[in-house]
């Protein structure tokens, strides 16, 4: 069985503005990549947060079947939200530590719904610094923004 990866990223032409996500999904057996899918797509009126969300989202929804999966991001609001916060927001009925709505709560919820069915590692890893996978996802992601700019 091989090994998947998907490596995530998002963009915004403005916070919020029109916006990109993009997915470099790849499989790999001994290291070596031997399947690889790439998947993108955008909103006119987006948040950075939020295609960051929808590259993930879509990464996991993509999957036919319960999957082992390591998914790398770049975003650490991602990572700590889906690895540590959202377990508080859930017992609070989506609501923040300070009793306020959880922000950009339906795509939280989504993104929930879609780890559960898969065994999901989730790995940061620091954007724009020259990893080839994420700039590969951020080449994805800014593709997939290009038609909703002006």
């Amino acid at each position: 069985m091989p090994d998947l990866y998907a490596y995530t990223d998002g963009a915004c032409s403005g916070n919020p503005g029109p916006g990109g996500w993009g997915v470099l999904m790849q499989a790999k057996e001994g290291g070596a990549v031997v399947k690889e899918r790439e998947l993108n797509g955008g909103d006119a009126h987006t948040t950075n947060n939020q295609m960051e969300l929808m590259a993930a989202i879509s990464a996991l929804e993509s999957l036919s079947r319960p999957s082992k999966i390591v998914v790398v991001t770049d975003s650490q609001y991602v990572k700590n939200g889906v690895t540590g916060w959202i377990f508080g927001w859930k017992k609070n009925g989506w609501k923040t530590a300070a009793k306020k709505p959880v922000k950009n709560v339906e795509l939280w919820q989504r993104l929930d719904a879609a780890q559960a069915t898969h065994d999901v590692t989730w790995q940061w890893v620091k954007g724009h610094a020259g990893h080839p996978e994420n700039e590969k996802a951020d080449e994805l992601a800014r593709a997939g923004m290009a038609p909703f700019k002006k």
